[in-house]
Formats: structure tokens, sequence, C-alpha cells
């Protein structure tokens, strides 16, 4: 038994609740300080920068190496996530990070440091972040039981935040006091707290019957879940073009602390902790606002309050203003965050969790990388007031996207279903058998068939996301009773993967077909080999052995599918 399992004594209700479980407090601890690390580099790093160049295009581009790693490689690390020990492919991620941030202080230390070579070993760091982070994110749960999981989702929004909120004030003191070498010294160390507790939690592996799937495959597993995904492709997109419209205020906080406010790095340091604070605050208060305010509602005030608080920050020059428009743009913009990132979360089953997370690290990420980028550019052409308040009018005009993309009610979907047992066979074949055909027969009544067709709708994005192709839905025309669900699994392994996939609220939409049979008996299906002499031998499945292996009749009762 895992310590997520444990029953607790007491009763805790609250934020607080995750952390009676030991192994997700020490975790969270860890991760605070490799947090406020990270945040420490990117105030040296940002500086260094300023003091290299001029260029507004290259300090911006000082975020962007930092989180287009996160774009470019986090499907496969959501797939890593996905089929390894998610301990050790942390611990993997931060050695490379590790590595990263301890080149980057010997060559500071060193006076070797130009502008590229900031640049790539910021690009080091981040890319060992981006692979740890869908791991670190879906081993959440697994730390915790399932009522605990939107609590622990906004500790771990927390402990990033409470570090944002004093990490970049103490980066400006260090950078002030000792020079961008001792920032970057100092994330090196507070890397090693974590590794040590990743290295001694105990995680028992999960176990499956099945083989697992090469890096390829799980990616587009991956990528059809969440294309077959309505609810999580809106969150998806809603997520970047916010990423892209308001990495404004971050890309360009450099710029604000010295052309606008007239400070140092130690100005710099103050309004990155403003912006922190007020994402803690955010962070506390995402309960009450889900308990109030609908997502789409949410999102839509956060985006109205975020334009007015840039808008405050460009027009400003006395930096106690600018601090407090900062502390509500972090309020607001952690909220905004917290509900894209609990919404994923609570839809994705475990499976594919660390895929579906990693695809809203793809959008967040690769939208602040882009803007950054962006705003840099027009930062250049136009000024810092300037392209501060065009975020502010974009960002005040984004809402409108909820005219089409409304955000889905957030809500539990991704519960795990029991596995089912095999269905019978009676014709010697192997894993790499295929491509299989079912077929489902259903008996409805006429005075149901337009909501049964309804309920087909979802069904077919349930088997896509889950593996199936060709679907099709069919009524025959000589007996409008009988209807025939058909589809395509390219091997029979892919077809054994499919049907445990499914998650409770599938099984129950597999029952609410069902229910419309009308019999005499039960449903039918059908399990044909397309090809029954002779397998497509898809190299990608399994390794050899289990590839020939022959599998055994099972008469277990199976359930419809």
């Amino acid at each position: 038994m895992t310590e997520a399992s444990e029953p607790a004594p007491l009763k805790v209700n609250g934020i607080t609740a995750p952390l009676r479980y030991a192994t997700f407090r020490r975790i969270w601890l860890a991760s605070l300080l490799s947090n406020l690390g990270i945040l420490i580099q990117g105030v040296g790093a940002a500086w260094a920068m300023t003091e290299l160049t001029s260029s507004a295009d290259k300090i911006a581009l000082v975020q962007t190496a930092l989180m287009l790693p996160v774009m470019l490689i986090a499907m496969p690390a959501g797939a890593i996530a996905d089929m390894y020990d998610r301990r050790v492919v942390a611990l993997v991620a931060l050695s490379i990070a590790f590595c990263g941030a301890t080149g980057l202080t010997v060559i500071d230390w060193l006076g070797l440091t130009t502008p590229n070579l900031l640049l790539m070993f910021c690009f080091v760091v981040g890319s060992g972040m981006a692979l740890m982070s869908p791991a670190w994110q879906s081993s959440v749960r697994e730390q915790v039981p399932a009522d605990s999981l939107p609590a622990a989702v906004t500790l771990n929004g927390i402990s990033y935040n409470i570090a944002r909120s004093f990490g970049p004030a103490i980066g400006g003191i260090v950078v002030a006091i000792a020079g961008a070498v001792a920032a970057f010294a100092l994330n090196a160390l507070l890397y090693l707290p974590l590794i040590v507790t990743l290295f001694l939690w105990k995680r028992e592996a999960e176990s499956s019957r099945l083989p697992r799937e090469r890096l390829s495959r799980a990616i587009i597993s991956g990528v059809r879940y969440i294309t077959n995904s309505p609810s999580i492709k809106i969150v998806l997109t809603r997520t970047m073009v916010t990423g892209v419209i308001g990495g404004s205020v971050s890309a360009l906080m450099p710029l604000v602390a010295r052309d606008l406010l007239h400070g140092g790095a130690q100005t710099y340091g103050i309004m990155l902790g403003a912006l922190g604070f007020g994402s803690v605050i955010g962070a506390l208060y995402i309960g009450e606002v889900r308990r109030r305010m609908s997502g789409e509602a949410a999102v839509r005030a956060c985006a109205l309050s975020m334009g007015g608080a840039i808008t405050a920050i460009a027009l400003s020059r006395e930096p106690i203003l600018t601090a407090v428009a900062l502390i509500l743009a972090g309020a607001v913009w952690t909220i905004t965050w917290m509900l894209f990132n609990i919404g994923v979360q609570l839809s994705a089953p475990r499976w594919v969790a660390g895929r579906s997370l990693a695809a809203w690290q793809v959008a967040i990420s690769g939208g602040i990388a882009i803007g950054s980028w962006g705003w840099g550019r027009f930062t250049d052409a136009a000024g810092v007031r300037i392209a501060l308040l065009v975020s502010a009018v974009l960002m005040l005009l984004s809402p409108v996207l909820g005219l089409w993309l409304r955000m889905p009610r957030i809500s539990s979907h991704g519960e795990d279903a029991e596995p089912l047992a095999d269905p019978q066979v009676r014709l010697p074949i192997s894993y790499r058998s295929g491509p299989l055909v079912v077929e489902i027969e259903y008996r409805v009544a006429p005075e149901n068939a337009r909501a049964f067709h309804n309920v087909m709708q979802n069904v077919q994005l349930y088997r896509q996301r889950n593996g199936a192709y060709s679907w099709s839905i069919a009524r025959d025309i000589a007996d409008p009773e009988l209807w025939t669900e058909r589809y395509h699994c390219p091997t029979w392994l892919d077809y054994l993967r499919q049907r445990n996939r499914g998650t409770q609220s599938e099984r129950a939409l597999d029952n609410r077909a069902g229910a419309f049979h009308i019999g005499p008996g039960p449903v039918r299906v059908r399990r044909m080999l397309e090809r029954p002499f002779g397998s497509v031998r898809w190299m990608d499945d399994v390794p050899d052995p289990a590839a020939s292996k022959v599998l055994p009749v099972n008469l277990k009762h199976d359930g419809i599918q």
C-alpha cells in the first residue's frame, strides 16, 4: 500500500489536506526550494543579459530560452512519464537541469559569458525542467487520494508562487551584492534537496499485464486522445491564447524596471516578488472562485482584470503603483492557469495523464515563449509602454473567444475503471495479429433512434481517443431496429489496450448505449481478424519474445466492447 492510499486517522478538509501524506509533504517542501532556485536564476539570467546587450529582443529571449524546451519536448516527456517510473524520469530530468545550472555558474565565474552562451545554458536548464514537469505533475495522484487531488494541484501552484513572491526579490539582492554568478550557483545547490527526496521515495511501480508502448506510438496515442477530447482542446486553445497575450508582463519586466521605473536589479526583483505575492493570493482563493463562478465566467473576469493591471503597469511611473498592479496581475494570472490545469488533470485518466499535462505545458509555455519573442520584437520597434498597452487591449478583448470556445464545466471524468476480462479467443493469435475489426450489434426501438444516435456520437469520441480508428455506426435499411457499430484497431495488442483504457464515465456511456438494446438476446459483439493468416508486424508494440507469444483462450465475461 502506498502512502497516498493510507487512511488518515482524522479527516482534514481544505487546502492543507494533502500535507497529511508524508511523500507529498516532503516532495512539496523540496520543490519549494527548487522553485526558489529557478526564479533566483531567472533574475540573474535576465539581468546578466541586460548588462551584455541593450537589445530588448535578446532580453526577452531569456524567457523564451527557458520556456521553449517545454513546447518542443513536452509531448515526448509526457509519453516517457506515462511509460516509465515517474520518480526515475524526474531524477534524470533534475540531473540535466542541475548540469545546466552548474555550467552556467562556471562560465560566468570564468568571465566567458556571451548572450548566445547564456541562452544556450538557459535552454539546457529549461529542457531538464520540461522533461521533469509531466512526471512530477502526473505523480501527484500517486501521492494523495483522488479526493485530495484538486487541493494538491493548488498546493503545487502555491509552492511555485510562494517561491515567486520571494525568489525574485532574493535574486535581485543576490545579484546586486554578489553578481549573477551567485544566483546561478544558488540555483544549482537548491536542486539537491529535491533530488535527494525523490531518490528516497519508495514508489511502488504500477504493474501491467500488457507490454509497454514504444515512445513513438505512445506520443501518437497521447495526441489521438487529446484530439478526440473536445473539452481538453478548448482548454489548450484558451491557454495558448492567454499565454501569448499575457507573456508581455514577464518578458518585459526587466525593461519595466529599467526604463519605466528607472531602477536596477533590486527593483526588478521586488517587482517580480510583487507578481509572485499576488500569485499566492490567487492560489489561496482558487477554491472560492470555483465555488462561486463557472469556468467561463472566472476566465472572463480574470482576463478583464489582467487587462486593467497591464494598463496600469504601462502607465505607472511609481514603483508602488506598479507593484500593486503586479499583485493584481499575479492573482488573476494564477487563478486562470489553475482553472486550466485542474480541468486537464481531472479530465485525463492515469494512462495518459502525463501526456495530457504535457500538452497543457506545451500550450502555456509555447504561448509564453512565442509571446515573449513577439513582444520583444514589437518593443524594439514601438517601446515598452506601447507594447504593454497593446497587450492590455488584446487581453481585454480575449473573452470574446468564449463565444466560440466556451470553457467546459470543470468536473472529474478521468476516474480509472476496473480492467475488463480478456475476450473469448479460440483462434491462435499473437499480440501483432491484425488489423482487428470489431462489430457491435444493437436492437433499438425506432422511437429511440435519434437519442441512441446522439449517445453513439459520444461513444465514437471515446473509442477513438482510446485507440480505435475508422469508426462508423450504420442502420439496417431492411431491419430498422438493427444498428451496427464498427471500428478497427491496428493489432490485437492495440485492441486489448483500447478496451482497458476506459474510465468510469466512459463505461457509463457504454451502459447508456446498451440500455437502448431491446433484445431478444444481449448486445452481440464480433471481433474479427482482417488478415486471418499472418499478421501486420507493428515493431513498435512489443519486444520479439512477447510478440511471438500465442495467447490462451479466456472464457471470462468481458462486457460490451
